[in-house]
């Protein structure tokens, strides 16, 4: 078992014009107290990587429709590597609403055909690598989105397999610091996060109000605000049993939405970041010039909406805040949910009640 130190660490203050620069230039601190033998593991990874077989377990569904309309086939074919291509022996994925809305068809005009394995997030052992690969090597542990553009031809085979076959740009090495369960429930949503940020031009002179603060995205954006671009007014919104978790990931204001209209308060924001879909609301907590970033739901003026591109660098240059633990992936309490529980995983995500990241861990 690894034990969790804690460390405290002071925020990240940088001028807009040096945080492309110092924001991503901290060396790593391990956090974590390894207790496993190093040479077994190596002995294991290796073992993994020489056992390819040529066919597969997954989840997939043949046409569009609730999540009972998946089921476990235990005979797909393993996804073949070309040159750029890295095949990873999945050890743990991750779900977000973009797989479940695009398995209800809600993206049919841009997506792949059914059938389809779903899973965007994955974290798992590099057992494959094509021949213009240069990044990594067998035995690597690595993490990432495996569809570089969110909606547009997503990948009929994804991360709820045993197997899935990745573009060396979208992967980045695993931090050291969190197992293959926190690393799976990071990618897509600290992506969408950073991108979003980047987006409203934030910086560490702004402050913030994220709504929908204990879910996956919003809870990373918490995170980059305070932790990583510095910024000195963080707000953000949740129902009352989780104010105490965006107060622990960097919140200065925990708004409870059961009790408070956020947008009646006097207090206003320079961004305010929508990953719930308040649509109006949200645009009455802007200051005049502001910006609001919009994920779901209505976009009102200042809002503007974007589709998430997936990127191994960012990730890489994210790792060292990971490592010394300013961005912490935050997993749902009831999971993971081992990989014969796809279907009730997906149920539980789709009630809108998941706190942080519905993880699939671990996958055989």
């Amino acid at each position: 078992m690894e034990a969790v130190l804690s460390v405290a660490v002071p925020a990240w203050k940088a001028s807009p014009s040096a945080l492309s620069s110092s924001l991503f230039s901290c060396r790593p601190v391990a956090l974590r107290r390894r207790t496993s033998n190093a040479s077994r593991r190596s002995a294991a990874v290796s073992a993994v990587a020489a056992a390819v077989p040529s066919s597969m377990k997954g989840w997939i569904y043949d046409d569009y429709g609730p999540a009972n309309a998946l089921r476990l086939d235990e005979n797909l074919p393993v996804p073949e590597v070309d040159d750029d291509l890295v095949l990873v022996k999945v050890v743990a994925a991750a779900l977000n609403p973009v797989d479940f809305k695009r398995r209800q068809g809600k993206f049919k005009a841009s997506d792949s055909s059914p059938p389809t394995v779903p899973g965007y997030d994955v974290a798992g052992v590099v057992v494959k690598v094509g021949s213009a690969v240069k990044s990594f090597k067998e035995g690597d542990e690595v993490y990432g989105d495996v569809n570089e553009k969110t909606l547009e031809n997503p990948k009929k085979f994804g991360s709820l397999a045993q197997y899935t076959a990745v573009e060396e740009k979208l992967l980045a090495l695993k931090p050291k610091s969190i197992d293959f369960a926190q690393a799976a429930g990071l990618p897509l949503a600290v992506e969408t996060a950073l991108e979003g940020l980047e987006k409203a031009g934030f910086s560490s002179d702004k402050s913030i109000l994220v709504l929908g603060g204990a879910g996956g995205v919003g809870s990373l954006v918490i995170q980059l605000a305070k932790n990583v671009y510095g910024s000195s007014r963080v707000a953000a919104t949740s129902s009352t049993g989780k104010l105490d978790l965006l107060k622990s990931l960097g919140a200065d204001l925990a708004i409870d939405y059961t009790k408070e209209n956020f947008e009646e308060l006097p207090e206003k924001f320079d961004v305010v970041y929508d990953a719930v879909g308040q649509g109006e609301k949200a645009a009455k907590a802007v200051k005049e010039g502001g910006s609001l970033v919009v994920l779901t739901g209505a976009v009102v003026p200042p809002g503007f909406r974007f589709v998430v591109t997936s990127d191994g660098a960012a990730l890489a240059k994210l790792n060292p805040f990971i490592e010394n633990g300013k961005v912490r992936p935050v997993l749902d309490p009831n999971g993971p949910f081992p990989f014969s529980q796809v279907v009730e995983a997906f149920n539980y995500l789709e009630t809108g009640r998941a706190t942080g990241k519905v993880v699939i861990h671990p996958v055989p």
